[in-house]
């Protein structure tokens, strides 16, 4: 087949094939310049897409975040440097405890650092000591700059608009969509083939992580609503709220709701989301109220209350054992910290040790809701620094000084991420921009658009990570809901600043015609190809909108690499407790999708997760770290290795027309020059 695209040239020769891949049916392809666009245009669009990948690079190695090894390489090669696996980044998980350690020890915990802090618009500083404070030299560690992150942005926003850029990416993404399918046209029994030959491994005991999921929402209705009942039978006259003075038991509780436990039903607790919860935040929410009471929220799905989430722990040790039961598949809740004071940290440390929540097949993302406007207008907080003190400065005086904050230096062990959450359909009358206001000087009621909250929950999470991987502990990754709904600006941001996204709902537009997604699409697929630890940065989900709408075809085919988790809350969108199953079946029924196809999204699942270096290499082969089929251990993924190839040289050719076009002039790395 004869398709008009630039050749690879002898500097950018594809890679070598590995010898244990079976022989598979290549698409060729010859021409002398890309996708049907001028010479001229297609330099114009391969500079700019080079150059975003290389801010990219720079705001992913800032935040120990984790950088494609093949982009790298071919990074390296645009300026004429040589790649050295020793110079990459990766973040930092501690593994979990092996048999007979306890998971809640406090010993050999590090000692005080006795560094002073302070905050300075919007960020924590370290400082050496009380005279460097005084003096503002603050300790060797980086700190970010909003006038530069603007300017990147302003970049990445002027790329995505360029024309012949929108059209090249667009052009290139219908291709490799068709390219893929004619891939498996051509190689799925041969595919097959591979994986009838693996040896005890199947879909149903690969690794696989469910990488979003609300702890608030883990067990699904049914569960539930036998927990409550159980409860109210065995339990009835404990006393689990405190109102007006006044102590209430579990039974009363029902009495002033006019309901009797056993008279409950699934769908009288009125947890499921519905067709009429899509699209509306506010009803979506209020699903977390089992039959519509706060009251019962707060005993049932809250760490912080009178019977100290001893309810909520059940529940989640519940979940946690059937995850440990079913030995393959593993779980991210998350948990909320607000902001609203500085002692939420060490009271949701409390909890998880008292109630000694911990379980293997579970790592834990911390979620920071956007509700500033709420907390300001009940003049809970001054300002949006304030919020921000609350939520990162704890963290910092735990880093600093384990040996007062012990608690929550066990807890962050087990902590691999944040996340910030809320409906981005919300509109806000600011643009962000250098100018933007500080954090200090922003007290209005307003709350800050979604960039802003990404640039300063990134940039305290950089500096935190390099002051934590100076001291050899644990490193977070920042994974924000993004691209459910609102403008452009969301995914422009995340690009910069995430170490994945959940959702990229607004990405599946790339399918229709060639809008601004295009670009983002086609940067985050030369980010994310599925090869060894290249970070996928679309989680797919299916609560925020109907199947139809969900964005998983587009990226699976077009190569970016994606993962399938629960959408979100099993309570309300799933019918049995092995809700991540649940989801892999009808996905697999719905769109047709192979044995390899769900077991690759399942490996991309361990890929991005947060789980520790040496249990992705338990679950994913000793040499999951290299690139293409050299990384997949078939035996432990079952992703046939010719899927693997397929993806690997796909990604090496689209990065060759990049780097092929300006070799010849050279483009150097931002902040190089």
């Amino acid at each position: 087949m004869s398709v008009v695209s630039p050749l690879l040239t002898p500097d950018t020769a594809g890679p070598p094939v590995p010898d244990n891949i079976p022989e598979f049916q290549r698409v060729t392809i010859s021409g002398d310049y890309c996708a049907g666009i001028t010479v001229e245009d297609y330099e114009q669009a391969a500079k700019s897409l080079l150059k975003a990948l290389f801010i990219r690079e720079k705001y992913s190695r800032l935040a120990y975040h984790r950088f494609p090894r093949t982009t790298a390489k071919f990074l390296r090669s645009a300026n004429n440097e040589k790649f050295s696996e020793e110079d990459e980044v990766l973040p930092d998980t501690v593994p979990s405890p092996t048999e007979g350690q306890d998971p809640y020890s406090m010993e050999d915990v590090p000692q005080n650092l006795n560094y002073p802090m302070k905050m300075k618009d919007g960020i924590i500083y370290v400082y050496d000591n009380a005279e460097a404070l005084s003096q503002e030299k603050p300790h060797g560690l980086p700190y970010p700059d909003m006038e530069t992150f603007a300017i990147d942005m302003t970049h990445v926003l002027a790329m995505i608009a360029d024309g012949p850029t929108k059209t090249y990416c667009h052009r290139r993404l219908n291709f490799l969509m068709s390219k893929f399918y004619l891939h498996e046209m051509l190689n799925e029994m041969a595919e097959l083939k591979e994986l009838k030959c693996v040896p005890h491994r199947d879909f149903y005991n690969v690794r696989k992580v469910d990488t979003h999921i609300h702890a608030a929402a883990c067990m699904n209705q049914k569960h539930l609503l036998r927990f409550i009942q159980n409860t109210c039978d065995v339990e009835g006259d404990r006393v689990v709220m405190e109102k007006g003075g006044k102590k209430i038991t579990l039974k009363q509780v029902f009495q002033n709701l006019h309901m009797d436990p056993y008279d409950l039903t699934v769908d009288s607790l009125d947890v499921h989301a519905g067709r009429q919860t899509f699209h509306r935040f506010d009803k979506f929410n209020s699903k977390y109220n089992p039959v519509g009471a706060s009251e019962l929220r707060e005993i049932y799905l809250k760490t912080d209350n009178y019977i100290n989430g001893e309810y909520f722990a059940r529940l989640i040790k519940e979940v946690a054992h059937d995850l440990e039961e079913s030995k393959y598949q593993y779980a991210e809740p998350r948990l909320s910290i607000y902001g609203r004071s500085p002692e939420e940290w060490e009271n949701l440390a409390k909890w998880f040790i008292q109630q000694k929540v911990y379980s293997p097949n579970m790592r834990w993302i911390i979620q920071v809701p956007r509700i500033y406007d709420i907390f300001r207008s009940k003049k809970i907080i001054p300002n949006f620094a304030k919020m921000l003190e609350n939520i990162f400065l704890p963290l910092f005086e735990a880093t600093v000084n384990p040996q007062k904050h012990k608690e929550m230096h066990v807890f962050l062990k087990y902590v691999t991420g944040f996340d910030s959450v809320d409906d981005e359909s919300k509109h806000s009358d600011h643009m962000f921009s250098y100018k933007s206001p500080k954090p200090e000087e922003w007290t209005a009621e307003e709350n800050p658009p979604y960039s802003y909250y990404l640039y300063h929950m990134y940039a305290n999470i950089m500096v935190l990570n390099n002051l934590r991987k100076e001291r050899g502990l644990s490193t977070f990754q920042f994974r924000p809901h993004c691209g459910e709904a609102g403008s452009i600006t969301h995914l422009v941001s995340a690009f910069l600043t995430a170490d994945n996204i959940s959702h990229g709902l607004n990405l599946k537009k790339v399918s229709t015609s060639p809008r601004l997604t295009s670009v983002l699409h086609y940067e985050l697929f030369k980010h994310c190809c599925p090869s060894p630890l290249l970070p996928p940065r679309v989680q797919c989900c299916s609560t925020s909108s109907t199947w139809p709408r969900c964005p998983l075809p587009c990226p699976l085919s077009a190569t970016t690499a994606c993962s399938w988790s629960t959408p979100r809350t099993p309570s309300e969108s799933s019918c049995t407790r092995e809700a991540l199953m649940e989801e892999y079946a009808i996905a697999a029924q719905l769109w047709k999708l192979s044995t390899c196809d769900v077991c690759e999204i399942a490996r991309n699942s361990v890929l991005q997760s947060g789980i520790s270096h040496q249990e992705k290499k338990h679950f994913l082969g000793e040499n999951y770290l290299q690139d293409g089929p050299d990384g997949n251990d078939i035996r432990r993924t079952n992703v046939a290795q010719i899927r693997m190839a397929y993806r690997h040289e796909t990604l090496c050719n689209e990065l060759s027309f990049l780097v092929d076009a300006v070799k010849s002039e050279g483009i150097a790395a931002p902040g190089s020059d």
